[in-house]
């Protein structure tokens, strides 16, 4: 198992990908919530502005 892991003398290089790897797809997933959140908030307010327009 320890082999395994080791990777043949490489293993610091393939698990810190992977870690490097997985920390970015799991920023970027945050991301796009945060960006869709004020999207769908700009959105709103947008409506919001547009329906005062036509009633007032």
């Amino acid at each position: 198992m320890s082999e395994w892991l080791a990777m043949g003398g490489h293993g610091l290089y393939i698990w810190g990908s992977y870690a490097v790897t997985a920390l970015f797809m799991i920023v970027e997933v945050i991301l796009v919530v945060r960006r869709r959140r004020s999207l769908m908030q700009r959105l709103g307010r947008m409506i919001r502005m547009k329906d005062s327009e036509v009633s007032g």
